[in-house]
């Protein structure tokens, strides 16, 4: 609320005016460490993001602040600490988000240099905290998989495979590897049974890269789809540079109906949640969650958006589990918060929860939700 006779743009003025605090690396580390909620914001925009960034610092680029803000920062006294490379692009974002009624903001003293200066590691990419997770996966796990040529001569020789492509569905419209079919990570425990109904049938999951094939490929097998899995390694990416076309423009999705049989596949899935320490929430949890000032928590809906725009949870939001395994940090940059996902199936809220605890969040799946309760229909 605005106080009497003070207009917004008086109020701006006012959060312009007001001198900035500054955070050093010391107390940026301890939060993090200690899983406290703190927002480490790099407001550059993503190129000079990817060039170099401590690893838990989210890209919010300051043009998109006032867009950004109501739902990646939920809580207005989160504390937030913001940071660039010098450019006054920090300096500008904490008194915009001063503005805006965020009450604990910081500038990181010295930038990325700065991190840097102090004994901070830098990274280079963007979604670096899951992709180096996938990378740990493969490596603890030894996560299955084979090379572009492998599966050239796989497809060449028509051997038994089916091939899904674990990303977006627009992402698969762009370039797919022949013959495969569009399943979004969070899918593929419910949706490769009906592909590949013969359990000596090969299945071969890809993306991009890595990360979506290599967490795709450990769910399948974590959740015991009885049929021989593999990644394909390095994805499109890879397929390309060994000089193999792929496909454009395809439009094969994964069945739209449910396994019959798939209260094995619930229970499987319930399983590996809990083992990773995932939480069951009701809504009358969610309801007192939403009213809660003193902590940070996302809600997120990660079925298929079609599904999502016919009938979803008040206060919801669409974000695929696949995605959002993929980019966590764009979703919810508040680290130390706590994340609340929901389905109508009982299986993909669970298997995305299983790789986010897996991650260090907190992580609640909501169950017993009568179908009543997804009233709101349309888009978030």
């Amino acid at each position: 609320m605005n106080a009497p006779g003070k207009n917004l743009n008086q109020a701006s003025e006012v959060a312009v005016a007001a001198p900035l605090a500054y955070a050093t690396y010391e107390e940026v580390r301890a939060a993090l460490l200690a899983r406290q909620e703190i927002a480490l914001l790099d407001v550059r925009e993503e190129d000079p993001h990817a060039q170099a960034h401590p690893l838990f610092a989210a890209n919010s680029p300051f043009g998109r602040l006032e867009l950004d803000a109501p739902a990646k920062l939920p809580r207005r006294d989160v504390p937030i600490v913001t940071i660039d490379d010098g450019e006054g692009l920090a300096e500008r974002a904490a008194q915009r988000l001063l503005a805006l009624g965020y009450e604990d903001v910081k500038v990181f003293a010295g930038g990325v240099r700065g991190w840097a200066g102090a004994g901070g590691e830098l990274f280079r990419d963007v979604n670096v905290p899951s992709k180096a997770f996938g990378e740990l996966v493969e490596a603890e796990c030894h996560t299955p998989s084979l090379s572009a040529e492998e599966v050239k001569a796989l497809i060449d020789a028509q051997a038994d495979i089916v091939i899904v492509y674990a990303r977006r569905f627009d992402e698969y419209q762009v370039m797919s590897i022949p013959g495969g079919t569009s399943v979004p990570g969070a899918e593929l425990a419910l949706r490769v049974p009906l592909l590949a109904p013969n359990p000596s049938t090969r299945v071969i999951v890809n993306c991009a890269g890595r990360t979506r094939s290599l967490i795709g490929t450990q769910s399948l097998i974590n959740v015991g789809l009885p049929n021989p899995v593999a990644a394909l390694r390095n994805g499109t990416i890879g397929w390309t540079l060994a000089g193999q076309a792929l496909e454009h423009g395809q439009a094969r999705r994964f069945p739209a109906e449910l396994p019959d049989d798939r209260a094995d596949i619930v229970a499987r899935a319930r399983e590996l949640a809990q083992r990773a320490g995932v939480r069951e929430a009701r809504l009358a949890e969610v309801d007192s969650w939403c009213t809660q000032h003193e902590r940070t928590t996302y809600f997120f809906d990660v079925r298929m958006p079609e599904e999502y725009e016919a009938g979803h949870l008040p206060g919801f939001r669409s974000v695929p589990g696949g995605q959002l395994v993929q980019e966590t940090e764009m979703y919810a940059p508040v680290r130390g918060a706590r994340i609340v996902l929901v389905d109508d199936d009982g299986v993909r809220a669970r298997m995305t929860a299983s790789w986010l605890a897996q991650m260090a969040w907190e992580v609640w799946v909501l169950v017993e939700v009568p179908r009543s309760a997804f009233s709101e229909r349309g888009a978030w």
